[in-house]
């Protein structure tokens, strides 16, 4: 198994075993088409040794036979249209093969970058996952079809040729065997350089794709402050440093790349000094050597594109490497097997403790509390306490290093979040985020992420729920309106009211709002929470259960109870009236 992680590029190939007859048949065609290249070089050699004895064109009763000379043509020219045939065919179905595979890797890749926890993508930014999924499985599709042209061809031409070599005289063949070894060993040997320099390519291309992410995704930060020509200025650099790399290893192949080809083209120097030997002992004929001197030059053209390709392998080997240590990242969080009860759901939570990354000083420490099913509780703390981290342990976007996350309740039981089926977890427990998210298609689409088979009736409900029956009726198609990338054709109230919309079309019983009300203003924010307050009792034929993270007072006081987080634990807990009474810390965070 180790060995085989060592070899990415072969990891990529041993796909082909998910379409085995499309790979046979694919080779199939193309061992025809290319020993028929070798026949055909043959069959000239036998073709030329007639002309030679002088059979080929022979004068009967004072006319001219071409007979001979004839079926020669039509042989050579049958057996050329054939071999293009099979040639198409292969090529074409290769082609296609790659494709295919090229997809399944992609969507391996997708499927993976869904899988992991957000800490995975904390530690690795956009455009790193997006270059792997664009510039480097492009480079690996690449070296698929030339696997194909180059490599299999290849081997299949320069067996078949020296086959023919060999059955001529054994010395004729072995030389260029050894010839081509070389040459192929210097070209294996080198990659390994090739690899190192396009890791480095790879590494500067990354940080030009965040680069532009950065810019394009910030535009209102960078204008409102004016930042055009520094954020221009960055780019060029980036781009200046990825164009030295790229440069390096260009220079790279193009210096060392020209040595095994010389090496392997030394073999037609061989054929032609030994073949006019033999030919000379009267062991080969004329034709004979000729049809060597085309298999050599066929051999020696075949290895002079393994070599142009090795830059394609190398590149290719470097970006199945950063594929594969994506792909062989071990998913932090895992499922389990056990299902929710379906009534009302409570959150309890003992000496929790979470960390920003491993070895650093926890975010969370001994965080102990307990919600119980339907009840609306407000968290508070101050800016960095953890209380986004805190929402995140719920159903799971985050992984407590120690202590329990149940859910559940005292009547039907609590569970640990890790025993729990993960999907249905996330389904039940909804946390809405500051950062209002909407993908680039229609209104009806982002809201029936939560519920596709949702109605339209449904889709409106939550929306006058979340207070944003104004927002759909300035939309000039209604539903069917498309948003744009993240939305950008809404104001962040907007998004934020959308957001909320699509949570409670989920019916989710647990639901957390991570500042979610934030860009509401105070009238708004109010009718939304006393729609949430109503809505909990209707979701399901149950209560639902609310944790608020808000600095807003007016939404802490639509809590039943308040959690104060500090110092990675919750210091204190009660109703807004008795911690503005029993807590200092609380007085001060509030501006009581």
């Amino acid at each position: 198994m180790r060995a085989a992680r060592n070899q990415p590029l072969l990891r990529c190939l041993a796909l082909y075993r998910f379409m085995p007859w499309r790979f046979g048949l694919t080779a199939l065609l193309f061992m025809i088409a290319n020993l028929s290249l070798a026949w055909q070089q043959w069959l000239i050699g036998r073709a030329i040794h007639d002309v030679e004895r002088g059979v080929a064109v022979v004068r009967i009763g004072g006319m001219l036979d071409y007979s001979i000379a004839r079926n020669w043509v039509v042989v050579l020219l049958s057996v050329a249209l054939l071999r293009g045939g099979f040639q198409y065919f292969a090529s074409l179905s290769s082609l296609q093969i790659g494709q295919d595979l090229l997809f399944m890797l992609r969507e391996r890749i997708l499927a993976q970058v869904q899988r992991l926890d957000l800490a995975y993508h904390r530690r690795h930014g956009v455009g790193e996952l997006v270059t792997r999924t664009t510039r480097d499985a492009d480079k690996v599709r690449d070296a698929l079809i030339n696997f194909w042209r180059q490599v299999f061809e290849t081997g299949l031409v320069a067996l078949a040729a020296i086959g023919i070599l060999t059955w001529y005289n054994p010395l004729l063949g072995l030389i260029p065997l050894l010839l081509t070894g070389a040459g192929v060993t210097i070209f294996v040997v080198q990659t390994a350089d090739l690899v190192a320099l396009d890791r480095a390519v790879g590494a500067a291309y990354d940080a030009v794709s965040q680069d532009l992410s950065e810019g394009v995704n910030g535009v209102r930060v960078i204008k409102a402050f004016a930042l055009e020509p520094a954020r221009v200025a960055s780019f060029s650099g980036q781009v200046y440093d990825f164009t030295g790399h790229a440069r390096a290893a260009l220079a790279f192949a193009s210096w060392r790349i020209p040595l095994p080809q010389v090496v392997v083209a030394m073999s037609q120097v061989w054929i032609l000094a030994f073949g006019a030997y033999l030919v000379g002992q009267g062991t080969l004929n004329i034709g004979e050597l000729v049809a060597s001197l085309l298999i050599a030059n066929m051999l020696v053209f075949r290895i002079e594109g393994v070599g142009r390709v090795m830059q394609i392998f190398a590149d290719a080997r470097s970006s199945a490497a950063r594929i594969w240590e994506l792909l062989d990242a071990e998913v932090g969080i895992v499922g389990g097997s056990a299902s929710l009860p379906s009534g009302p759901l409570g959150v309890r939570v003992t000496g929790a403790v979470l960390g920003a990354s491993p070895g650093s000083n926890p975010i969370l420490k001994d965080c102990t509390f307990q919600i119980e099913p339907g009840e609306i509780v407000a968290l508070v703390g101050t800016t960095g306490s953890g209380k986004s981290s805190l929402t995140a342990l719920l159903p799971r976007l985050l992984e407590a290093e120690a202590g329990e996350v149940a859910i559940g309740s005292d009547a039907a039981g609590w569970q640990d979040v890790k025993t729990l089926d993960l999907h249905q977890l996330q389904r039940r427990v909804h946390v809405v985020t500051q950062d209002s998210f909407l993908f680039s298609d229609t209104l009806a689409a982002n809201l029936r992420i939560a519920d596709p088979k949702a109605s339209d009736a449904d889709v409106l409900a939550a929306l006058e729920m979340a207070a944003a029956g104004d927002v759909i009726a300035r939309l000039p198609q209604g539903l069917d309106t498309p948003l744009g990338d993240r939305g950008v054709t809404l104001s962040g109230g907007q998004r934020q009211r959308l957001c909320l919309a699509r949570a409670l079309l989920a019916k989710a019983s647990i639901l957390g709002l991570d500042e979610a009300t934030s860009a509401l203003d105070a009238a708004t924010e109010h009718t939304v929470l006393r729609n949430i307050r109503n809505y909990r009792h209707g979701a399901g034929g149950h209560d639902v259960t609310v944790l608020i993270v808000s600095s807003k007072l007016s939404t802490i006081l639509m809590a039943d109870r308040v959690l104060l987080l500090a110092d990675g634990h919750i210091a204190a807990q009660g109703t807004h009236r008795e911690l503005s009474n029993t807590s200092a810390a609380y007085r001060q965070l509030m501006g009581t």
